[in-house]
């Protein structure tokens, strides 16, 4: 992760219940979130995660952070054009003391340790299915050009100046902290040593002679963005911090150390005693991989997304935005924060021995199984807690049992012998609730499940647009067991195909069904894309049909053709999601490391 300095310089410059009516036309189920008005479908949309220190494997928490990125990329892709007007990056940071110090202790040059463990990352996101166009690597070549024009960019204008820094400065986080940041910590045997607040990490005083940046002219620039744009930072509660920060001083930053103590980064140019700082060096990859310096970076930025952990906060809603500020460029789009995983109440650590692998948690709980978890529980506002036991009952009750149940049912040669998707019938259910006639059969109920899978798009669109895809997926899974009780409610089981009386309500019912799965599975593809790939096959939606600007939902209700009436269902695939407990008895813990 990103550690970023913070310098005293000596002697410094100064929904309602949706209507069944029957609209004029089928309409697309939803037309793109609220928080994509500033960009039109056919917009360019660059998300982008944190790029992850490689002085350790990773963990799930890096996961997260890329799968919150895929996630969203994802959706934006559904809505269209297509992918070529979305571009994702990941990546890994490679510069820096950490690794300098990590690659010594290993008997390794920093480039070695830097290929291994940055492989490892690669090969996480692949096997994740994370479907980043872009791994940057800050070791680069193409990197370096743009580390070193946007350091000249701040030269030019004035914003960089060589000056005497004095203060604290943690090894471990790679950051200078002000006093305020620095507490004692007494240790074992009673002796008293500076550590830091927020980390706990020793810091040492230091006084060194680097090249600052004027941060103290941005503190008014800053709060006008935020107060300008109250989304720009989401959720809500870390822009509100971001703007307390901002009441504060700003002290200027050192933006470069001593080549003699940090020779493993990027010099500085013209200037070789001095190494450009790991935070600024990193930060600029998001420019990287875009095409700065050249002109084609223009036409993505500033249309960003960076997702990040709230530890870096301040790192990309302070210092990055004023860095851009200070380079003549606007500020990102918009800066989504996640927190958090614990493991069974306590923080992850390596000292602990409690670090979740996640690519034995793929293994154990399958690829969109674990995406399915963690998106569905993580809430970005607060951290979240991590236990085994808690995946296998959420995945076997929401996709093994509800919606693999649901498909199962509805496909099975008992009730549907045809393999077809069934024809609707209108006086079966009749457009509007409370309707009487021999063949009506239609409930209050089932009025009330058309009403919410015909919201639900919209639903999780907004849910998106304000980084809630756990309320989006949650939202999704209410449906779900919606339909399971209409399911229920009118046993297609118990009817005869034979039936003059049962035929048309037992094709209505599973229409009806297969409709809302077919929804379903088009809203699920960003989260579970294997998963929601394999359900919409089944149902027999082509690859032409799976996108957002096609969704209409039971346009046989309304009075309009559906395209899948009457069409051969997939083939059939076996269980949608096995059960992952069959007896409880074989739980076997995600091996930690």
């Amino acid at each position: 992760m990103l550690r970023l300095p913070v310098s005293r310089s000596l002697g410094r410059a100064p929904a309602g219940r949706a209507s069944l009516r029957a609209p004029p036309r089928p309409r697309p189920a939803s037309s793109g979130p609220p928080g994509a008005r500033d960009q039109a479908p056919g917009a360019h949309a660059y998300f982008t995660t944190p790029i992850f220190y490689v002085n350790a494997a990773p963990h799930v928490g890096h996961l997260y952070s890329a799968l919150l990125a895929d996630a969203l990329c994802r959706y934006r892709r559904l809505r269209g054009p297509g992918a070529a007007a979305t571009r994702f990056s990941t990546g890994t940071d490679e510069h820096g003391l950490k690794i300098q110090q990590a690659a010594a202790a290993a008997g390794l040059a920093p480039a070695e340790l830097c290929d291994r463990v940055s492989a490892q990352f690669r090969q996480l996101f692949r096997d994740a299915g994370i479907s980043s166009t872009d791994f940057v690597r800050t070791t680069e070549a193409r990197h370096r050009t743009a580390v070193q024009h946007f350091w000249g960019a701040l030269r030019a204008r004035g914003l960089l100046y060589k000056g005497l820094y004095e203060g604290w400065y943690c090894a471990s986080d790679e950051c200078f902290l002000p006093e305020t940041k620095v507490t004692r910590h007494r240790g074992p045997a009673g002796e008293s040593s500076p550590v830091s607040v927020e980390s706990g990490h020793p810091v040492s005083w230091t006084k060194e002679e680097n090249y600052l940046f004027r941060l103290s002219r941005f503190r008014e620039p800053l709060q006008r963005w935020l107060r300008d744009d109250p989304q720009a930072i989401t959720p809500e509660p870390f822009h509100r911090t971001v703007l307390q920060w901002l009441e504060e001083e700003l002290p200027d930053l050192s933006v470069s150390r001593r080549s003699s103590h940090l020779h493993w980064g990027i010099r500085v140019p013209g200037d070789d005693s001095q190494t450009i700082y790991v935070w600024l060096d990193a930060l600029v990859n998001y420019l990287t991989v875009i095409g700065y310096p050249d002109a084609e970076f223009e036409s993505w930025w500033p249309s960003t997304s960076h997702i990040i952990g709230k530890d870096i906060l301040k790192f990309h809603a302070v210092y990055w935005p004023a860095l851009l500020l200070g380079a003549g460029m606007n500020p990102p789009h918009r800066i989504y924060v996640h927190s958090h995983w614990t493991v069974c109440g306590q923080k992850m650590s390596k000292s602990l021995g409690n670090v979740v692998d996640p690519r034995t948690c793929l293994d154990r709980y399958t690829v969109d199984g674990f995406r399915y978890f963690l998106l569905r529980q993580g809430v970005p506002n607060w951290d979240c807690d991590y236990y085994d036991e808690k995946v296998v009952k959420l995945l076997d009750s929401e996709l093994a049992d509800a919606l693999g149940g649901l498909l199962n049912r509805c496909t099975a040669n008992r009730i549907n012998p045809s393999g077809t998707y069934p024809a609707f019938c209108s006086t079966c259910f009749p457009r509007e609730p409370g309707l009487v006639g021999p063949s009506a059969r239609a409930q209050a109920d089932d009025y009330a499940l058309v009403s919410a899978v015909a919201t639900l798009p919209k639903q999780v669109a907004d849910h998106y647009a304000n980084f809630q895809i756990y309320k989006a997926l949650e939202a999704v899974s209410s449906c779900v067991r919606q339909t399971n009780g209409f399911v229920q409610r009118h046993a297609p089981w118990k009817l005869n195909w034979e039936s003059p009386v049962d035929a048309p309500w037992l094709g209505t019912v599973l229409h009806v069904a297969l409709e809302c799965l077919r929804v379903f599975g088009t809203l699920l593809q960003p989260v579970t894309p294997s998963l929601a790939d394999k359900l919409l096959s089944r149902l027999g939606v082509s690859a032409t049909e799976r996108g957002l600007e096609e969704l209409y939902f039971l346009p046989r209700f309304y009075g309009h053709t559906c395209p899948f009436e009457g069409r051969r269902l997939g083939p059939e695939s076996g269980l949608l999601f096995p059960r992952l407990d069959q007896s409880r008895a074989w739980l076997v813990k995600a091996h930690r490391t």
